[in-house]
């Protein structure tokens, strides 16, 4: 397994690397001046000149980008310009929040996936599958900031059950755990509900799909209980491709709390990168968009791991069925 995961990060490297150059690229390519911005009403052509050398802005493009390479390979994402902190720091600050409010709603999102898409495809067009179906659709086609207000409206303002935003209670001397899970409840169960809607689907279809196979009939022709049928062999299979969806829609889950970390005011990964892209903060966009990037291979990677712990007949090591 230790040279697989070797393989798979030598293999990732040139994908990372494809990712900074054209992100790097764009960056520039987008109107604006950093330095202007920074300077504000205190802008003179003198002033822009030496904090761009300051900064190495004025330096050739493929320069500054060789430069920033050098010191990611370092460890070193730069110096937030609006922030005044090492990106590293910003990122590491804003990084508990994401990870708690998106780990939350991922795994909420995938054991109710997974308990609402099998009854689904167990009992098929039943007028339970169709409710669940019509919800399903309802929340997969809203937008996410719509359903985000609705939900501050709703449980927040006309029934004060939750607050509208932050992580803690600011007039509050001690806010604990419960303080911290009262305001995470909101932005939670909002991310969740438009995961759930997609994942509930694609489990309906995969254990739809595992249900009429041979060997299903088999066992139930050896006699096998409907309920050893059913969490032994259907629902193990199914959950392969479903693994495959939560490893690659991870990294998603992080850009999709962006909008719902600005209207739940929630201090993340969303906002940091938000604030980052109105201020032009080159190293604090390039930071995120390389994490980002290096989750998407990690949770791939994750993925592939489960596989072969779910289904020991797939080895890691050729990927292919024993």
């Amino acid at each position: 397994m230790l040279s697989y995961i070797a393989r798979r990060i030598v293999q990732a490297i040139p994908a990372l690397l494809g990712v900074s150059v054209v992100s790097f690229i764009l960056l520039h390519i987008v109107p604006g001046n950093p330095v202007r911005l920074m300077l504000g009403q205190h802008y003179t052509a003198a002033r822009a000149a030496a904090l761009s050398n300051q900064l190495g802005l004025n330096k050739p493009l493929v320069v500054q980008y060789l430069i920033w390479l050098v010191h990611m390979c370092e460890g070193n994402l730069g110096f937030s310009y609006s922030y005044n902190l090492p990106v590293t720091t910003a990122i590491l600050h804003a990084l508990p929040n994401t990870l708690a409010l998106v780990l939350i709603a991922s795994l909420l999102a995938q054991f109710i996936a997974i308990i609402l898409g099998t009854i689904q495809a167990y009992f098929e067009n039943s007028p339970f599958d169709h409710i669940v179906t019509i919800l399903n659709y309802f929340f997969y086609s809203m937008p996410s900031f719509w359903l985000a207000i609705l939900m501050v409206i709703f449980f927040s303002i006309d029934l004060h059950w939750f607050p509208s935003g932050g992580v803690i209670n600011p007039q509050d001397p001690n806010p604990g755990f419960f303080d911290w899970l009262h305001h995470l409840v909101l932005p939670a169960v909002t991310l969740t509900l438009i995961t759930l809607a997609g994942w509930s689907r694609y489990m309906r279809s995969s254990v739809r799909d595992n249900l009429l196979l041979d060997y299903i009939r088999t066992a139930r022709a050896k006699g096998l209980r409907e309920s050893q049928v059913l969490f032994r062999h259907v629902l193990r299979a199914s959950l392969i491709p479903q693994i495959t969806l939560f490893g690659l829609s991870f990294p998603s889950l992080f850009a999709g709390a962006l909008f719902l970390e600005q209207i739940f005011n929630y201090p993340g990964m969303g906002i940091l990168y938000w604030n980052a892209i109105s201020n032009l903060d080159y190293p604090i966009i390039l930071g995120v968009t390389m994490f980002l990037g290096t989750l998407t291979i990690v949770g791939n990677l994750i993925a592939d791991i489960l596989y072969s712990i779910i289904d020991p007949r797939i080895s890691l090591g050729s990927g292919d069925s024993m």
